[in-house]
């Protein structure tokens, strides 16, 4: 996700600090160069010796004549991005007053006024979080461009961002923003239907895909709506639904607040039941009705005739030529942009091979499911561009 980028990561005295090893591997782990800036409050917390160990290079703990500031994040400096993790209300308010009296704020100021992308992941007590001048300084600094994540307000204080979060708010600085301005809803994972209350009929996705591409599409600037059964991401407006009617539901009105376009990744059932209204009982023979669930695609099709819309299709048999026509038959059907056609043996693996169908051929991927959601992104972004 960060292939070719360098991170000049500014380190503040949070006592997050402690975490600055952990997430300078994960952006390495992601494709990133990282070198660090640290206050002298920050070395109180965290010794220059490990962030050095973190990152592969000897930290800047004060500025000298080599100008450590511009060299970094210069006009012609050597940084992509500077992102300052964790980042404390007192350097929030000094960055808004362009008061620079350490090297992470004087870092600051240069890349600002460089037009160098800022990361910022404050961390710091709640109450100081809450204090009307830090919230002025914040929406000063975001006012200039600059991007905040969000901290996670817990237990009293307001605790940096989680890594996901962090890394993903450098992708997006950084990555080509092809679907700025756009509004793409994804679904993702696999939806149940109850037999009852407690058993239901449901199948193996995982979601991995689907959280993959819409992830990508955040990072390329777009805002994202993703329908799912699962857990709140840093990347989307979540709707989280259960049903396949209750997917469809949440999608339809998702498009209906002015999407762009529909990637409909989840694995959605294609029968229901009447549910028992109680635990039918074990060890009898028991006969289930299945009737057709509601087709998501169909259904937005027919409302928004005009959107494009991405489909995904899983097959255990036919090998290519089988996936091709599978793929073609709802590329008619639905007039679809394009359809993510894989074998199902991939369900819940990181690692997948997928088919890309048109109209006028396919194309073949092979690579980790978060590579297919770049490519599935970048895709999107062509079909936008030509609509």
């Amino acid at each position: 996700m960060l292939e070719g980028v360098n991170v000049a990561l500014g380190v503040t005295g949070s006592i997050a600090a402690v975490k600055v090893v952990e997430l300078a591997h994960e952006l390495r782990r992601q494709g990133a160069e990282v070198r660090g800036v640290l206050t002298e409050s920050a070395q109180g917390i965290v010794h220059p010796w490990a962030v050095e160990f973190a990152t592969g290079h000897e930290p800047v703990t004060e500025l000298t004549g080599r100008v450590e500031h511009v060299e970094l994040c210069g006009r012609d400096g050597w940084a992509d991005v500077l992102l300052i993790a964790p980042c404390t209300a007192n350097t929030v308010g000094k960055i808004a007053a362009a008061v620079d009296d350490s090297p992470v704020t004087t870092t600051a100021t240069t890349a600002i006024g460089a037009d160098v992308p800022v990361v910022i992941a404050p961390a710091m007590h709640e109450p100081m979080y809450d204090h009307p001048g830090v919230l002025d300084a914040i929406e000063t600094v975001e006012s200039w461009g600059v991007e905040f994540v969000d901290p996670r307000i817990e237990e009293g204080k307001a605790k940096i961002a989680t890594e996901e979060a962090i890394v993903t708010e450098v992708a997006r600085a950084t990555a080509p923003d092809t679907l700025a301005g756009r509004h793409v809803v994804v679904t993702a994972g696999a939806t149940s239907e109850p037999i009852d209350p407690i058993r239901s009929i449901t199948n193996r996705a995982s979601g991995k895909t689907g959280r993959a591409v819409a992830k990508a599409c955040y990072v390329r600037g777009a805002d994202v709506t993703l329908v799912h059964d699962g857990d709140d991401v840093p990347y989307a407006a979540v709707k989280q639904v259960e049903r396949a009617a209750e997917m469809c539901d949440a999608v339809l009105a998702a498009v209906d607040d002015g999407a762009d376009a529909l990637i409909s990744a989840a694995a959605i059932s294609d029968f229901t039941v009447d549910a028992a209204d109680e635990k039918i009982k074990s060890g009898e023979e028991r006969t289930l009705t299945l009737t057709p669930a509601p087709k998501l695609i169909d259904d937005v099709r027919e409302a928004y005739p005009e959107l494009p819309i991405i489909g995904f299709k899983a097959e255990t048999a036919g090998g290519d030529e089988g996936l091709v026509d599978e793929a073609r038959r709802i590329l008619d059907r639905a007039g679809l942009s394009f359809v993510v056609a894989n074998d199902a043996s991939v369900m819940g693996d990181d690692e997948t091979r997928a088919l890309l169908v048109r109209d006028e051929g396919y194309a073949e991927f092979a690579g980790s499911k978060a590579d297919l959601g770049t490519r599935v992104a970048e895709e999107l972004a062509e079909v936008l561009g030509e609509a």
